[in-house]
């Protein structure tokens, strides 16, 4: 594990633990959980949890918003929860809208990285053509551009895993279907000039929705398409498959699945995906972007002040996923693409926002977080300033978009062209040059200009801090007690076997060795959890003290067995009351220990924790002090 585990462990216990995790994906600065029950989940420990920037609930899915650290925190979480990297992602449950778009952010979501990769090779390719470093007949252009395209050119086949894992299909049946798509000899062109080689020029004898049909399959006219570097038709082509192979599953026998279930996929699924789904998707998409095409032809303006106003919101709530899609599809199939150019400001705005935000904080703890915000908003991260700084303030966060409009209808308006993906923030610059025309870059460059200006000068002038400065706590005499809840002798929290526990990462504490295998209330409050297995139960006292009692160790793997609960969670309880019973002699019989320790989980709201120094305790003894 990684250096995150201890915060790895935090959040899967805090969403509801491993159990209630069905997958988990991550973004550029988000874990992605799909949980089975998000009531399960707490969300305001979540939020306050140092390491955490805030939760969000969008498209069926419960977002961690990490930072930029969020692939070294994923990995520990996949770790502490016990997930496969590759295993295969959970529908989204809700409306269609949410569904929609889960299955869009899930399919894309594992190659981002790879794709502005990719994206950056290209738009560097440029950077240099147009610097005369060398020229595009040269094999070190041809070497560069082929690096970069190929993610486009085989789009596809990435999305054909991808989208499979989604729909829970093989992924290497989804590998072959998305071959199969960009297979040359059946692409639209190809097929094309065979009959018309064939038949000296003749037209196309068939047609489907009035399309032209060059070639047929067992007498169905089949509409040639060009799939190289395709979005959406792969998408459903795999949803189709994915219940072909559930079908096929039924009643094909367990001992020949392994070949006889693939086979029965890729005859069934292709030929109709070529026949009907390719052709039908193909001409709905492409009737979607001449209609967003339209938008932007009526008035550009409009078009880029609407979309670089609203973009950080549609990303808050990932809805620019209904977005995005359409834009790597005009960039793949017409090496350039307007859809997002008018967005391209919103993050400068953004940056620019907390840098203002820097000089009129009053509260040092706030400046503090600004710096680190400004510089990852610069190569594009904006979580940060967004749900650290700017949102929670309201006002900051509008004239954050007020900057990304305005640098939007300028980018329309001046014509700037996208013509590929690349890094984000200021890498992105590269992304509009084309050849030797650089005046894209020089128009970006514009925008990112009157983004942070007016971003900047409107928070500067008009935004006051008003929230006085909190002085730091001083010490006092005001303490709540903890009393024993099990009887038995007592040892330092560092002694325990868990080194969880040991080291303090849940909260500090005491450890129990018990004598007698009962647990009661150590003070008046309320059962706050009280885990199936009845090895774990946690309360939280009438004045706000949180604290977990958790019997032995690895005994959740008992399920419940020796054990007895008396209370369920949401109880009230009095202090004495008896909350659990425990069978020691039968725990210790099946191997397990059952030292326990007893931590205050919020033990960062206390200015002390001072601990019982005695060998041995009983029910009613103090076992803990918290001071305040």
């Amino acid at each position: 594990m990684g250096k995150y585990q201890d915060l790895a462990k935090e959040i899967v216990k805090y969403v509801g633990g491993k159990e209630n995790i069905s997958s988990l994906t991550h973004c550029v600065t988000r874990l992605r959980f799909r949980l089975k029950d998000e009531s399960k989940a707490d969300d305001e420990t979540l939020k306050n949890m140092d390491g955490v920037v805030t939760v969000m609930k969008s498209g069926g899915q419960y977002q961690v918003v990490i930072g930029n650290h969020v692939p070294d925190v994923y990995a520990d979480v996949l770790s502490v929860a016990g997930i496969s990297e590759d295993a295969e992602l959970a529908p989204a449950k809700g409306n269609i809208f949410n569904r929609l778009i889960d299955i869009l952010s899930g399919c894309f979501q594992p190659f981002l990285g790879a794709l502005a990769a990719a994206g950056m090779v290209k738009g560097l390719n440029a950077l240099f053509i147009f610097l005369g470093f060398y020229e595009q007949t040269s094999g070190t252009y041809i070497m560069l551009n082929g690096i970069g395209d190929s993610i486009f050119y085989f789009m596809p086949v990435i999305l054909g895993y991808t989208a499979a894992k989604k729909f829970k299909l093989n992924p290497m049946v989804g590998i072959v279907i998305g071959a199969a798509l960009v297979y040359p000899t059946v692409q639209g062109p190809a097929l094309q000039s065979g009959f018309e080689a064939a038949n000296q020029g003749a037209a196309a004898p068939l047609s489907l929705l009035g399309l032209p049909a060059y070639e047929s399959f067992l007498g169905i006219p089949w509409v040639g398409a060009s799939y190289t570097s395709s979005v959406i038709p792969v998408i459903f082509i795999i949803a189709f498959a994915g219940q072909v192979q559930k079908f096929a599953k039924k009643i094909v026998p367990t001992v020949v699945q392994t070949f006889v279930v693939p086979f029965m996929v890729l005859l069934i699924a292709l030929p109709i995906g070529f026949l009907a789904i390719g052709p039908i998707v193909s001409l709905l998409t492409e009737w979607l972007s001449a209609g967003f095409q339209a938008l932007m032809d009526f008035s550009p303006a409009l078009y880029g002040g609407v979309l670089g106003f609203f973009w950080q919101v549609l990303v808050i709530f990932g809805l620019h996923w209904s977005i995005i899609p359409l834009a790597i599809m005009q960039l793949a199939q017409n090496g350039s693409s307007q859809m997002l150019v008018g967005v391209f400001g919103a993050s400068f705005a953004q940056t620019a926002v907390v840098l203002a935000m820097y000089f009129k904080f009053k509260d040092k703890k706030m400046k503090a977080l600004c710096m680190p915000a400004f510089i990852s908003g610069i190569f594009g991260v904006t979580e940060p300033a967004i749900y650290g700084i700017t949102l929670p303030k309201k006002t900051p966060f509008i004239y954050s978009m007020i900057g990304g409009s305005l640098s939007g209808v300028y980018l329309m308006m001046s014509g700037t062209t996208g013509y590929t993906m690349g890094g984000l923030g200021i890498f992105g610059v590269v992304n509009f040059i084309s050849g030797s025309d650089a005046s894209g870059m020089y128009n970006a460059f514009i925008g990112i200009a009157i983004a942070a200006t007016i971003g900047f000068t409107l928070t500067f002038l008009l935004w006051k801090d008003t929230e006085e400065v909190v002085p730091e706590k001083k010490e006092s005499k005001i303490k709540e007690i903890v009393k024993t809840p099990i009887q038995g002798g007592i040892a330092s929290l560092s002694e325990a076997k868990d080194q969880a526990f040991a080291k303090g990462a849940l909260g500090r504490g005491i450890l129990i060795y018990p004598e007698k295998g009962e647990v009661v209330a150590p003070f008046d409050g309320t059962v706050m959890t009280l885990f199936p297995s009845k090895h774990a139960i946690g309360l939280v006292s009438e004045s706000g003290l949180e604290l977990l009692i958790h019997v032995g160790l690895d005994t959740v793997q008992l399920q419940g067995k020796h054990f007895e609960s008396f209370v369920k969670q949401g109880d009230k309880v009095k202090q004495g009351d008896v909350l659990l019973r425990f069978d020691i002699n039968a725990i210790e019989s099946e191997g397990y220990s059952v030292e326990t320790p007893v931590i205050i989980t919020n033990s960062a709201d206390y200015l002390d924790i001072v601990e019982n120094q005695s060998k041995i305790v009983t029910n009613g003894d103090e076992l803990i002090t918290a001071l305040t």
